[in-house]
């Protein structure tokens, strides 16, 4: 290893934590310090990209695939680096962030992954960005069993060959971490943080595990983004004094962008590169918010009517599902986020029979595993697999050489019948409050009706009211989409809350802030990127 230099990076505005000396080690901060200083400024450039993609988007309401890297599709000699033994089986992936009674259940849970996630299912206040990285190397140190104390409910790790594979998420590109700046006060990328940190304590362990420091990829735009990741993996290994390739990526194509990029992305990691993931709900966000001045046809309806059934989503998992296999890579299927309920079994009856013929479809269709947000589903969608695969460990053989996409398949939302409803806009309204008021105390997973939220659900909530208010959108009750009635459908739905939980507890929460910040990021004429970067100024701690 390098020798590392005293890093120049400062803690600001942070109370001290519990254990946070095991994490935020001299060595560990010169280690972040260096990914900073080398790929900050490609960071940033790719973001300006971001905006100079989108602009052109707003000016020409079309994408296409890139002329330029045209050679790379069409070279069929090329495959990513063979599977790891850890990796080579995903059937069933749990998702969820790190706080030590996620972190026991989902290594637990039956699952063959576990996407610890620093990204959209957690929101990142100091803790949980500190001591997530503490529960995760207990995790593999076996240090953490613990009693909970308002349950006095026990927690303890099951043998280690029945535990899942972890795979970290760090945040994507576009956010900072603004506890930990450098010498000019410049915020460190949080991606670098939450990568660094994990790299740089857990890869060594995790290989004397027989496993490896394995990553999602969130929130990737081009193949210049991966690009700068396999850059990133590059350094680091050599940084740490392990073999090249030891790192395993997949990439979540949930931008639109990226969807027009799945083979170069897979190409610029190919030596790190496992697979990739349909996210559904950050796919629907990103498709408005680059086609949100495109007109009519680019109208999206209730996000619940979006189904994967919808044409021009067939087009892009039957695509990601072709490309991945005739790559070498896995192709993970999209999230189903029931959560049951342990009190109404006609909910759950009628939640498990979507689940089971959502899981079926993605197994028939050729995906090597998906995705469940509960531990209750791990069964159901390990079941769909199961009849599919059998013993094989997953079916990169199954070329779906059938599968023919043109350009225009995967933006073609005029052709769903569906349309946007009045309810929709309530519901909209609703998980925008309910689970904004969540985040800024610090939760990023949050029970919904019966839906598991992050901030992938957030955003193409408040992303579909803007959009519907700026297309005009008439419901079919006759009303018009307009500020006014998101204002009025909002004022009502903080009356029924504070009804609901009663003055105390609303006294206690953050919903009159929650509910100013979902009018803000949803009838703002500045579309903002992210909810998360008007929300990360006002979340405390």
């Amino acid at each position: 290893m390098s020798a590392p230099a005293p890093s120049p990076l400062a803690i600001v505005d942070a109370e001290p934590l519990p254990r946070q000396e095991e994490v935020l080690t001299g060595a560990a901060l010169a280690f972040v310090a260096e990914l900073h200083r080398r790929f900050t400024p490609r960071r940033d450039e790719l973001l300006a990209r971001r905006a100079e993609r989108r602009a052109e988007i707003a000016r020409t309401s079309t994408l296409d695939f890139l002329p330029e890297t045209a050679a790379i599709r069409a070279d069929d000699s090329w495959k990513v680096a063979p599977s790891p033994a850890a990796l080579n089986d995903r059937r069933v992936e749990i998702t969820g962030p790190t706080d030590r009674k996620m972190t026991v259940n989902a290594l637990n849970s039956g699952a063959r992954i576990w996407l610890a996630d620093f990204e959209d299912a957690s929101a990142p206040t100091w803790e949980n960005v500190v001591l997530g990285q503490v529960n995760l190397a207990d995790a593999y140190t076996r240090r953490i069993d613990f009693t909970d104390e308002r349950s006095g409910k026990s927690y303890a790790l099951r043998p280690d060959e029945e535990l899942a594979t972890v795979v970290m998420r760090p945040r994507g590109w576009h956010l900072a971490e603004r506890h930990l700046v450098d010498a000019d006060g410049n915020a460190v990328p949080g991606a670098f943080v939450d990568f660094g940190l994990y790299f740089f304590h857990n890869a060594q362990r995790l290989l004397d595990l027989g496993k490896g420091p394995y990553f999602y990829l969130p929130k990737t735009e081009s193949h210049l983004e991966a690009r700068l990741w396999n850059d990133v993996f590059v350094f680091a290994q050599d940084y740490v004094g392990i073999p090249q390739g030891t790192i395993r990526a997949t990439v979540l194509i949930e931008t639109i962008t990226a969807a027009y990029e799945m083979e170069e992305i897979l190409y610029e990691l190919r030596d790190h590169a496992s697979g990739l993931n349909a996210g559904r709900w950050d796919y629907l966000f990103s498709i408005v918010k680059n086609f949100r001045d495109g007109g009519a046809k680019f109208v999206l309806p209730d996000r619940n009517l979006v189904t994967m059934t919808a044409p021009f989503m067939r087009a892009y998992t039957e695509l990601l599902v072709r490309t991945c296999h005739k790559r070498g890579a896995h192709a993970i299927g999209g999230m189903a986020a029931f959560i049951p309920s342990r009190r109404d079994a006609e909910v759950n009856k009628v939640a498990f029979e979507k689940v089971r013929a959502d899981k079926d479809r993605e197994a028939a269709d050729g995906f090597d595993g998906s995705w469940v947000a509960h531990p209750d589903l791990v069964p159901i969608a390990m079941e769909s697999f199961d009849k599919v695969l059998g013993d094989r460990p997953n079916q990169k053989d199954r070329l779906r050489e059938d599968v023919h996409v043109e350009a225009a398949d995967l933006i073609a939302v005029d052709s769903l019948d569906a349309r946007p409803t009045y309810n929709g806009l309530v519901n909209a309204v609703q998980v925008g409050i309910r689970y904004i008021e969540a985040w800024l105390r610090g939760l990023g997973a949050v029970a919904i009706f019966n839906l598991m939220e992050d901030a992938a659900t957030a955003e193409i909530s408040r992303s579909q009211i803007w959009q519907w208010i700026n297309a005009g959108v008439k419901f079919e009750n006759g009303e018009l989409a307009t500020p006014e009635l998101a204002r009025k459908v909002a004022a009502e739905e903080l009356s029924n809350i504070r009804q609901e939980i009663g003055e105390e507890a609303f006294a206690a929460g953050h919903w009159q802030q929650a509910h100013d910040l979902l009018l803000q990021v949803s009838l703002d004429a500045d579309y903002a990127d992210f909810l998360t970067l008007p929300a990360y100024e006002q979340l405390r701690g």
